[in-house]
């Protein structure tokens, strides 16, 4: 059993990598929803929905989020009627976000909601969300504080950024899914994904008891670094940690992470553009003088499934190689 921690296109593309090498009853898909927001009268997940997408291989692969071959109608008379179309909603997502709205009114968890839609898209692997609680990711920028969506896509991360919190997290609970996996008595590993780790991880990490179940699940936790050659493939990340002061070198990736695990990485998988930064081509050997994680070195560029599958089974093979703590 492996618990995959994702959000946004990366995350998205390894979990699907990951969900090619298990079966279902095999991987739980934690997503997360920090950045959920209501817009137009609807419930938008946007990780949820681009996980999904991606694994019912219905994904956008060039702009990477919404359905390949969309149609744009009801945003082109959205506009023609002066209404918003920062963000845009193709007509086929549309039916999602309308559909999470009718399940949700009618008394359905986020949890029970999430699983009827991926399941109507063929999906047999559980992607469930962080929490059925909402979460909100909040950022604060030299234009204050704004909404996530608004930071994210209104103004296309130009504003500096100077911190993030999570409204409603102190409250909320990991969803049933989540809790389940953690507690598993077959977890194997808990895999972070090449997600953005402030953006997309540190939400899911914020909830309450969320990182003490990871210590006390006590299985290897490894990371796939979101950088190549110190740049991000896609997204603010790199923008983000260096308006922080921080570096984005395989080091850097894992003080982010020993910081909000409360507990040491065990493994971070990095590019072979960062092998200078990260140690030699094979893995760096795993016990307790080591001062840092174990390492394993590889072409984590996933440019289409083969891709994904092949670092998701490196991945794996990887994690199975180390013991939880056993590299320190």
């Amino acid at each position: 059993m492996i618990l995959a921690l994702a959000g946004g296109v990366g995350g998205a593309k390894l979990a699907n990598g990951l969900a090619a090498n298990l079966s279902p009853g095999d991987l739980t898909i934690a997503v997360n929803t920090g950045d959920d927001f209501d817009h137009l009268g609807l419930p938008i997940c946007p990780d949820i929905d681009t996980v999904a997408y991606t694994l019912a291989g219905i994904n956008d692969p060039v702009q990477g989020w919404g359905i390949a071959g969309e149609s744009w109608s009801f945003m082109d008379a959205m506009a023609g009627l002066g209404g918003q179309t920062w963000f845009r909603l193709g007509d086929r997502d549309l039916a999602t976000h309308i559909r999470r709205r009718e399940l949700l009114a009618a008394g359905h968890s986020l949890s029970d909601v999430t699983a009827m839609l991926t399941r109507a898209l063929g999906i047999a692997h559980a992607i469930v969300p962080m929490s059925d609680a909402p979460v909100r990711s909040i950022v604060s920028t030299d234009q204050g504080d704004l909404p996530f969506q608004d930071y994210f896509v209104r103004l296309q991360c130009r504003p500096r950024f100077h911190a993030i919190r999570f409204d409603g997290a102190e409250g909320a609970a990991p969803s049933p899914g989540l809790a389940a996996a953690l507690a598993d008595p077959a977890l194997q590993a808990i895999v972070i994904c090449p997600s953005n780790p402030i953006l997309s991880i540190a939400p899911i990490l914020s909830l309450p008891g969320l990182r003490e179940g990871i210590a006390a699940a006590k299985v290897p936790v490894v990371a796939v670094s979101p950088f190549i050659g110190g740049q991000a493939v896609k997204g603010p990340a790199a923008k983000i940690m260096a308006e922080l002061g921080l570096a984005t070198t395989p080091d850097a990736v894992v003080a982010q992470y020993d910081g909000l695990l409360a507990r040491p990485l065990d493994g971070l998988v990095i590019d072979r553009a960062d092998a200078a930064d990260g140690g030699g081509d094979d893995p760096a050997p795993a016990n307790a003088a080591n001062a840092r994680p174990a390492m394993l070195v590889t072409d984590t560029l996933m440019r289409n499934p083969d891709d994904q599958r092949r670092l998701a089974a490196e991945t794996l093979a990887f994690a199975h190689t180390l013991s939880a703590g056993g590299h320190r």
